[in-house]
């Protein structure tokens, strides 16, 4: 009995250890990151992104006053992938993440543009 106890004693902590890990890994993404983009007009070169957790999903904002909400946003992995849709296009973002740094491409119909993000740091 004692061996049936433990044995369901370590596949909890299992299942608990793989889902806190997946936790912390999402987590790794939220907050504030400025990114920059290359061979772009200064008006487009530079700006904000906030990952946030809303109701148990990573939820995502392009800017700082006018928020353009992050469509398809996916993080799995090392890889964080969005689409923002605005007056100007379809702008599809596709990113590595190392540590506090996210570089990528933006692609558009207007070609595609190197991009690098660093988190901000906690206020």
């Amino acid at each position: 009995m004692k061996g049936k106890h433990y044995l369901l004693m370590v596949i909890a902590i299992c299942f608990v250890s793989i889902a806190a890990a997946k936790t912390v890994w999402l987590a790794d993404v939220i907050g504030t990151w400025k990114y920059r983009i290359s061979d772009v007009p200064p008006e487009y070169e530079s700006g904000f992104f906030t990952f946030e957790q809303k109701d148990n999903k990573t939820v995502g904002y392009a800017g700082d006053t006018e928020k353009e909400e992050m469509k398809e946003l996916t993080v799995d992995q090392e890889k964080v992938t969005f689409t923002i849709e605005n007056q100007a296009g379809v702008f599809k973002y596709s990113f590595a993440q190392k540590g506090d740094t996210l570089t990528g491409i933006v692609s558009s119909q207007y070609g595609e543009f190197p991009i690098k993000a660093v988190r901000e740091p906690k206020k």
